[in-house]
């Protein structure tokens, strides 16, 4: 769930000042950043967090053997143009990882990046996150799942454009043409309780 904090300007430096002191506790509320705006982000759903870390153990064992590896949840990444930093819930970066200092939390060249949806943060991810997300030279595939229903919406960069497929059958497959890998819904979605 993302909710925009009260109305303080921070600078990027500030922000990063401010989740680097944050300490996993129960006090502590991972928050993202988009052009001196904090975005509180609170707990997940059991289905949100089942889908994160089946996608994540998919990849992982996937890409085995290769260049790329996958990361879920807790890995920040920036986007330098759009002064703004999010928490995807499971990425894939490729060859030598780029990050912002040397505390090595904030990547820079993700490849892919998924984002499980919630009622409260779809327009959000669909929007704002999504258009920031565009911004990254290295990104060339964003997927957004759904938690609710078997529907992965599945854009790939072609040049300066982005083209949507849409996949809803649990006998199909999500193709990631960037990372040479195919995950199937069924993998996703494994174990997920669906409410009528």
């Amino acid at each position: 769930m993302a909710t925009r904090a009260a109305q303080t300007y921070l600078t990027p430096e500030e922000y990063i000042t401010l989740e680097r002191k944050a300490t996993p506790d129960a006090e502590t509320v991972r928050s993202e950043y988009m052009n001196g705006e904090i975005i509180v982000m609170s707990g997940a759903s059991f289905a949100h967090n089942l889908i994160t870390h089946n996608i994540s153990g998919e990849l992982r064992n996937r890409l085995k053997g290769t260049e790329c590896v996958a990361f879920a949840n807790e890995m920040r990444v920036s986007i330098p143009t759009a002064n703004s930093y999010f928490y995807p819930d499971v990425g894939v970066v490729c060859g030598e990882p780029r990050f912002e200092d040397d505390v090595f939390d904030t990547l820079r060249n993700p490849i892919v990046i998924v984002e499980v949806l919630s009622p409260s943060t779809e327009a959000y991810d669909r929007g704002d996150k999504f258009a920031h997300y565009r911004q990254l030279e290295s990104l060339q595939e964003y997927i957004l799942v759904s938690q609710d229903k078997v529907h992965v919406d599945h854009y790939v960069r072609h040049a300066t454009q982005w083209i949507l497929t849409d996949i809803q059958a649990l006998d199909q497959h999500l193709p990631l043409t960037s990372i040479q890998c195919k995950l199937p819904l069924q993998e996703i979605y494994e174990s997920v309780p669906f409410h009528e």
